[in-house]
């Protein structure tokens, strides 16, 4: 269940993360598109996603149009800072790309226009295929990171990344990050007010506690979570999903990773919800982590243990960034494979140091042979 907490709005013409360039955001008509019969790309509480296809280049994009049960002022808002974030994103192989807003001339009615990658998000490609091998959860991680670690970079943070929220294509050659319907601004947002935003199963444990200046590192933990379930085919921290219950959620984790006290986390105990989580269940200090029985060597090297590890950490104080994910020995020693515009694979060569794919030589002939099966 995804709690989903209304972002201010912001005037969309002048949009974007301090930092950034400020640019405009270009708005289209939907009469410039050509609208599929086939059924809708995807379907939730944001509105739907349709496929498209430009009349004058012939591109195919997605279109994304907001519920019409949604205030019409608030939708636009909404839709407008999603724009901003993905203009603000160009150029990241691993965040999907933005074609501008459209507009409805009849109604009048704004859609966000991606990039369409077709295929399914990565929860649909894991129902299929989970659990899969390290050599290919390792390259996929290395993507995920290194596409997190850019947002992170500019200040973004996506607060709701989860498998049905990454993009899968060309058989499991590309993987892109998208709706960032949640994602906040590090450098615009009120850092003593940030709201509680995500899916409970992958959310942060000091956003389920609330403490108001969360960071980065809530992405990095749900990466984590993105991790572990690539590897089981299963999320690690499902717990209740029928009740929106933070409290609930919190006892999830701490039965598997161990309950924080103040030698661990001393913040812990200051927290929003800290009291409420005492109470509600036997709260035993200093338990056991049990995360390395649940992933043993034959499963994840203790490399690829050390990055679950570091991502899974409950203090985000002492939780890994992407950045610092990236320089552990699990994506090392390196090899220089470049990707394409779209993220996908293409033989080593001299391509620009951005777009560098760096994996371990042994996974990546292991990974390419798998995507050829």
């Amino acid at each position: 269940m995804a709690v989903r907490k209304r972002p201010a709005a912001v005037h969309a013409r002048a949009t974007t993360t301090k930092g950034c360039k400020r640019r405009r955001i270009r708005i289209g008509s939907t009469e410039d598109y050509e609208f599929d019969d086939t059924p809708c790309l995807g379907k939730g509480s944001f509105g739907t996603v349709v496929r498209a296809r430009h009349r004058a280049t012939g591109r195919t994009v997605a279109i994304k149009f907001p519920c019409d049960s949604e205030d019409p002022a608030d939708a636009a808002a909404e839709l407008r800072r999603e724009a901003s974030f993905l203009a603000a994103c160009a150029g990241n192989p691993y965040v999907v790309g933005s074609h501008g807003l459209v507009c409805d001339p009849a109604t009048p009615r704004l859609g966000l226009a991606m990039e369409y990658v077709a295929g399914p998000t990565l929860h649909g490609f894991l129902r299929e295929r989970a659990p899969l091998p390290e050599p290919i959860v390792c390259a996929y991680m290395w993507r995920l990171l290194t596409g997190a670690e850019k947002m992170h970079r500019l200040g973004i943070v996506h607060r709701d990344l989860k498998p049905s929220n990454i993009l899968v294509g060309k058989g499991g050659k590309i993987l892109k990050i998208c709706d960032l319907g949640l994602a906040m601004s590090l450098r615009t947002a009120d850092r003593t007010r940030c709201s509680d935003a995500g899916t409970l199963p992958y959310m942060a444990p000091e956003v389920l506690l609330g403490k108001p200046d969360y960071d980065a590192g809530a992405d990095t933990w749900s990466l984590g979570c993105v991790m572990a379930e690539m590897l089981t085919g299963r999320p690690l921290f499902k717990g209740d999903v029928r009740r929106d219950d933070p409290v609930r959620q919190l006892r999830t984790i701490f039965r598997v990773l161990g309950s924080p006290d103040d030698r661990t986390w001393p913040e812990f105990t200051s927290l929003p919800l800290a009291g409420a989580v005492r109470r509600s269940f036997q709260f035993r200090e200093q338990q056991r982590s049990t995360l390395g029985d649940l992933f043993p060597a034959e499963m994840l090297s203790e490399d690829g243990y050390q990055v679950l590890k570091g991502l899974l950490e409950c203090n985000p104080g002492k939780r890994l960034t992407a950045a610092a994910a990236l320089q552990l020995p699990w994506f090392m020693p390196e090899i220089d494979v470049g990707t394409n515009t779209d993220g996908a694979f293409i033989p080593p060569a001299t391509p620009r140091e951005e777009n560098l794919l760096r994996i371990p030589l042994e996974m990546w002939k292991n990974s390419q042979r798998l995507e050829c099966a």
